[in-house]
């Protein structure tokens, strides 16, 4: 009687799992870390959010990196203690969950929109979207407002929100008229007024760039002197005085400048 022999099956060598759902969360994990690092590392960071709050970018650019190795060490750990059976369990019950987007599609999102925050240079707002959003000489209801009167120690150190916050708790112009004032701040041509006033214009932020609101001062030219030589978006310091003028048929705060001084964009163009 012949006895065959049964040859035992090789084991087969299990292969390391790594779908690409997993490496499109990893690479969203990273790309979006990287992104806040350079905002954060670049200075570009004030551009976007309020002082105050640019921490709880630097600490969510940390913490994404500690995501992704997380993640990594997971997927890694996953493979060597996983049999077949329950990797395909574990693939089944993630098919079986429901979401709004498909995750492999949820997952390319955040990664394109982090390649594009990656690539893209943010740039500080200027008269253009001043115009559109409404420069004021004056705060809103919606916009922050001061609790209590309270002037300056000097009036030469005041910017230019300073002044408008002071002028909106009391708006009579003529109190102000012969105070100094030394502000800086974006140039903007508004076409209303007359070819020898320009406005010296900031940006707000109360939280982010998305609430930001414009601001401006009228700068009285000399007589000899025209707007136009003063580009719009071009940076000014101006020196001189407060004084009333007539511009659109009621009275404002105006600076009379005794120096008008082109400057560069500062590294934080935005007041607060």
């Amino acid at each position: 009687m012949i006895r065959t022999s049964r040859q035992k099956p090789k084991p087969q060598k299990k292969l390391l799992r790594l779908p690409w759902r997993d490496i499109l969360d990893i690479l969203a994990l990273v790309t979006w870390s990287a992104m806040l690092a350079r905002y954060w590392l670049g200075g570009k960071l004030l551009l976007l959010l309020h002082p105050d709050y640019a921490w709880l970018s630097n600490v969510a650019a940390i913490v994404l990196v500690f995501l992704a190795g997380s993640q990594v060490l997971r997927i890694v750990r996953a493979n060597k203690r996983l049999s077949d059976r329950q990797l395909r369990d574990t693939q089944a019950a993630d098919l079986s969950h429901v979401t709004l987007l498909p995750p492999s599609l949820s997952s390319a999102l955040l990664l394109a929109v982090a390649v594009f925050g990656l690539i893209y240079t943010p740039q500080a707002f200027a008269s253009d979207t001043a115009t559109a959003r409404g420069i004021s000489d004056s705060l809103t209801l919606t916009r922050s407002q001061p609790q209590r009167f309270v002037r300056a120690a000097s009036p030469a150190e005041r910017s230019v929100i300073d002044w408008i916050r002071l002028v909106n708790v009391y708006p009579e112009p003529d109190a102000y008229a012969g105070e100094p004032a030394s502000v800086s701040g974006f140039v903007m041509h508004p076409d209303a007024w007359p070819d020898n006033y320009l406005m010296v214009s900031r940006f707000v932020l109360t939280c982010c760039a998305a609430d930001a609101y414009p601001v401006g001062l009228p700068v009285k030219l000399e007589d000899s002197q025209s707007r136009s030589d003063y580009p719009i978006d071009s940076w000014l310091s101006v020196e001189g005085e407060m004084a009333t003028e007539m511009l659109e048929n009621r009275r404002q705060l105006a600076i009379v400048p005794s120096t008008l001084t082109a400057i560069a964009e500062p590294k934080n163009p935005y007041e607060y």
